[in-house]
């Protein structure tokens, strides 16, 4: 099955990352846009907003921002009612984005609105990070139609000579290329695994890199579909473009495999969309995410702190 996108369309970006993605999509996608943060340097006059309140605490916990969107909850929803599309961006490995996107995420689902959501994972050494942002990750899963996640520590594994913030560049590049196909591409109804090389390689060089990210974040025989996004295809010579598509047909299944000339840039490199049935990497990011949904007994919220004003004094 894959998603079918229905306007009205709006788009939500959560924290500072996530709300400058959700501005380029939006006008990728001529759609509407909100963003959600509880930093006040996120929004902006001129985008529609919800700012999530921590009150005086300055350096607030990921539960706390949790439990602070929930006060805003109906001003959330009031902003989501009526549109038939929400294409969600978020940066897991930040404080706001691991905090709010499952909240939201249960929002659009609640709401019956078809949800693409878009998750950036942490690098392996921001070990502070890791475990929420597996948790999020697998609540946004469940809430959505479609989920596209992107591996900052893959993709740092393929490329380590690049700067954190090269691979920041490139991954919001890689997102914007499949935002800007969701009108005209298919995209699975499965988890799906975002995955690119760094610029100025060889088109098959850029191939063989993605194709390393891909594997470092799911096993082979999980990979189901694959979408093979050229980039600057115009510029590539046609036998090039063939050599590729069949390499990759004889890796994923040939009727599976499909190309989409995204665009006529000058710099060339393929992006790659995967969509995975079973396990991923991520799974292991929160040690008790291998107890079924079923068999949780906290499943229904999110776990988050809220100020129950209870009068409580010390016992000596």
């Amino acid at each position: 099955m894959s998603f079918q996108v229905k306007e009205p369309v709006l788009v939500i970006g959560l924290g500072g990352v996530g709300s400058k993605l959700a501005i380029e999509a939006k006008n990728a996608l001529n759609s509407d846009c909100l963003v959600i943060s509880n930093d006040k340097n996120d929004l902006s006059s001129e985008i529609p907003s919800v700012h999530v309140s921590t009150e005086s605490v300055v350096n607030p916990s990921v539960q706390l921002i949790r439990g602070s969107t929930y006060k805003v909850a109906d001003e959330i929803k009031s902003k989501i009612s009526g549109y038939s599309t929400v294409v969600l961006m978020s940066n897991l490995a930040g404080k706001a984005g691991s905090a709010i996107a499952p909240v939201v995420s249960e929002m659009c689902k609640e709401a019956d609105a078809g949800l693409v959501s878009f998750a950036i994972m942490p690098f392996k050494y921001e070990k502070d990070r890791i475990f929420n942002s597996g948790v999020s990750l697998k609540r946004v899963r469940e809430n959505s139609k479609c989920t596209i996640v992107l591996d900052n520590d893959s993709l740092l594994e393929s490329n380590p000579d690049l700067s954190p913030k090269a691979c920041y560049e490139i991954a919001n590049s890689a997102m914007m290329h499949v935002v800007g196909s969701l009108g005209s591409s298919e995209i699975s109804n499965e988890t799906s695994i975002l995955s690119t090389s760094k610029n100025g390689q060889h088109i098959e060089d850029s191939l063989r890199d993605s194709l390393k990210m891909l594997y470092g974040n799911a096993p082979p025989n999980s990979v189901k579909r694959s979408m093979l996004y050229v980039v600057g295809g115009s510029n590539i010579p046609v036998g090039v473009i063939n050599s590729i598509t069949n390499l990759t047909a004889g890796i994923v299944n040939e009727s599976n495999s499909q190309i989409d000339m995204t665009s006529s840039v000058e710099e060339s490199k393929v992006v790659m969309l995967s969509s995975i049935q079973g396990m991923t990497k991520f799974d292991n990011y929160d040690p008790l995410g291998m107890i079924p949904q079923e068999d949780t007994l906290d499943w229904s919220t999110p776990d988050c702190s809220i100020d129950c004003e209870l009068d409580l004094y010390q016992l000596e």
